[in-house]
């Protein structure tokens, strides 16, 4: 109680510093994405080699499993291995993170986050490289999973891989048997799904595919269609490739799409219905119409466009601020949070899937199965091309997500014309990138300086 008290203070002095001295620390990016010149920081291995035994308690903060339901699980499932958690927003993490750099002692041990914070909290991590090598005796993380932990650099590891998810397509088996001539719903290309969607509204006498336009729709832009078409996210904007992207989605794609997709959040509630029969969605956004009726829906990879089968998996890692209070603790906690057992915990009851193998899946609830399938599937696909979360734009992270979705709407839904509207929304995207020096990610390649738009 004692050092929640002492933590609370500090939450409390920190923000009224904040009030008093200006914008947040969160209202500008790092000067420097590059360690400043200063004696090197201890390895997170080192760290806990100096430190005779754990203090107390392990601080450990995640930006996942904030919803109440979420937390009891995730709770449930640390509480066996003797750790507990605070779940929190993504910018009071990292000022939290971001003081303690500054007064020289952290107040956290273990960051639970998504990829793209961690740039934010490239000067406040401890080196994970050691960690890494120690865990990957017993357990084999994936090898892509890992390298993103670099962030561009080649021996400094901010992150440990800790799960998964991503968005996959979803349909009632009533949907099977309208797939055009010839397709294979497991290496589907975008015209043959806009094909089966043409042949549902034909036959069926209404549109049965369904898109979340009022929910995650911006991850369908930035992660599928855009790399699908053009083989890019930024760089590639406003290329001749998504102009005709945007062209098909206007007139071959989007009439076919059941109108209320205007206003669906969770596809999972219109499958279930049988208002829509064939949908794209976040797998925790699917997963209660698989658990509910695993034996009337199959799970699918995304499909392919010129460029490749385009998706985003959602990477979250665990990492340790220098002068965490209790590396020791850390270190048992991430040991026992990627251990094989407790990745199948996670994937059985909040639907995140693994990063280390070796996890038995042969009991899983059977909706999970179906999504494991499909992911699996969609990540291994000969064609896969990862398209990460956007990285290094800070608090203004979605701006680039209006504009993806202003692009779209206005091209698609409002019939402005394609070539005006990219130029326009272009200009708006390289005008965030050169304010936040955000550098390229994939699927575009690596820059030197802010992402440029060609």
């Amino acid at each position: 109680m004692k050092r929640l008290n002492n933590l609370l203070t500090i939450l409390v002095i920190t923000a009224f510093v904040l009030v008093a001295c200006g914008p947040a620390v969160t209202d500008e990016p790092p000067a420097s994405t590059q360690p400043p010149p200063v004696e090197p920081q201890p390895t997170a291995t080192e760290a806990m080699e100096a430190t005779a035994e754990p203090v107390g308690e392990t601080i450990f903060f995640s930006t996942q499993f904030s919803p109440v339901e979420e937390q009891e699980k995730f709770r449930a499932i640390l509480q066996a291995g003797s750790f507990d958690f605070t779940a929190s927003e993504e910018g009071p993490l990292i000022d939290l993170v971001l003081a303690g750099t500054q007064a020289g002692q952290a107040e956290v041990d273990v960051v639970g986050a998504l990829h793209g914070t961690f740039p934010r909290l490239q000067d406040s991590m401890m080196n994970m490289i050691d960690v890494a090598d120690d865990l990957s005796a017993d357990r084999e993380f994936a090898q892509t999973f890992m390298e993103t932990g670099l962030l561009g650099t080649d021996d400094y590891l901010y992150y440990v891989p800790w799960m998964q998810a991503t968005y996959i397509m979803a349909a009632h088996k009533d949907a099977l048997p309208f797939l055009p001539e010839g397709a294979d719903v497991n290496a589907l290309t975008w015209d043959q799904f806009a094909g089966w969607c043409q042949n549902l509204l034909d036959q069926t006498g209404g549109p049965k595919c369904g898109l979340p336009h009022a929910g995650l729709f911006q991850r369908f832009l930035e992660g599928y269609l855009w790399p699908s078409f053009t083989g890019g996210m930024v760089s590639e904007f406003k290329s001749q490739a998504a102009a005709d992207m945007l062209t098909w989605s206007r007139d071959t794609l989007w009439p076919t799409i059941h109108p209320q997709s205007i206003s669906y959040e969770f596809m999972q509630e219109p499958l279930l219905t049988g208002e829509v029969w064939v949908a794209f969605d976040h797998v925790a956004r699917l997963i209660e119409a698989f658990n509910t009726e695993p034996d009337n829906f199959v799970a699918f990879p995304a499909p392919a466009g010129p460029a490749g089968r385009g998706f985003m998996p959602v990477i979250v890692g665990l990492g340790i601020p220098q002068n965490a209070p209790n590396p020791d603790g850390a270190m048992a906690l991430i040991d026992y949070l990627t251990q094989p057992e407790t990745q199948l915990r996670v994937l059985q009851e909040l639907a995140f899937f693994p990063v280390v193998g070796g996890v038995d899946t042969s009991n899983l609830p059977a909706g999970v199965a179906l999504e494991a399938g499909a992911v699996g599937a969609q990540a291994n696909a000969p064609d896969a091309l990862p398209a990460l979360l956007p990285i290094g734009l800070g608090d203004r992270g979605g701006e680039i997500n209006q504009i993806f979705r202003n692009a779209f709407d206005r091209v698609v839904l409002n019939g402005e014309d394609v070539a005006m509207v990219l130029e326009e929304e272009a200009a708006n995207l390289q005008a965030l990138m050169n304010e936040t020096g955000a550098a390229c990610w994939a699927p575009d390649p690596p820059s030197d300086g802010p992402c440029q738009v060609k």
